[in-house]
This record gives structure tokens, C-alpha cells and sequence, in this order.
């Protein structure tokens, strides 16, 4: 307890300097919202684990599916979020769609938060 009041302010002061500085700095609203949609489509385990799958190899939903013991419509759903989001992309080969990362900043995403977490 004694540790958490340590890291309250015993005094209330603005420091304007800090404040217009970090004002002009941050990140505009419309990017934070669209973070906010790749961090909620990231949040579900399910979709945690299509990405490391796709990291290693382009799949089709049945390949998905039979990876993860799940039904094709759940797998598809999940997909769709993660399409969404313009985390994934899909190219058609006949009537199969194969699924893929969107770029190489979702691996690198996916890497850094291992190595945060490993820290």
C-alpha cells in the first residue's frame, strides 16, 4: 500500500510545457481508433493463433480448421475480423481462397509482443 501512495502527487500542478508539447505530438484520434480495431481483433486467442499459423504458411479455411479443431463457419467469422481489420488478405485459386498476413508489420506486431511478454 505504502508503494502505491508513492507514485500519487501530494501537490496539484500543470506543467503547460509538458502538456502543449504531448498535445502537439500525439497521435490524431481517427489512428487511434483504427489501433483500437486491430487491438480488439487481436484480443481473441482464436485469432491469435490464425495469425501464427499464417505466419508460417498461406492456408485455406479448411486447412484453418483442421489445424485447430474448429468448424469452418467459426473459422470464417474469425477470418472476417481479421480481413477487417486489414490484418489478413486472401487470393482465390479457383473455387479455394487462401489466406495470408496482410504485410510483414503483423509478424513484426506479433513478434514484439512475444518479446515483451518473454522480458
Amino acid at each position: 500500500m505504502e508503494e502505491q501512495d508513492n507514485a500519487l502527487c501530494n501537490i496539484t500542478i500543470i506543467h503547460q510545457d509538458i502538456l502543449d508539447k504531448v498535445k502537439k505530438e500525439m497521435t490524431d484520434d481517427d489512428t487511434l481508433y483504427n489501433m483500437a480495431e486491430i487491438f480488439k481483433a487481436l484480443s481473441d486467442p482464436t485469432r491469435l493463433k490464425i495469425v501464427n499459423a499464417l505466419m508460417l504458411s498461406e492456408m485455406c479455411v479448411c486447412d484453418i480448421s483442421a489445424l485447430l479443431n474448429m468448424s469452418q463457419p467459426a473459422i470464417s467469422h474469425h477470418l472476417k475480423s481479421l480481413r477487417q481489420t486489414h490484418l489478413i488478405k486472401y487470393r482465390r485459386d479457383g473455387k479455394i481462397a487462401y489466406y495470408s498476413l496482410d504485410d510483414e508489420h503483423i509478424k513484426t506486431m506479433f513478434d514484439q509482443c512475444i518479446t515483451h511478454i518473454s522480458e
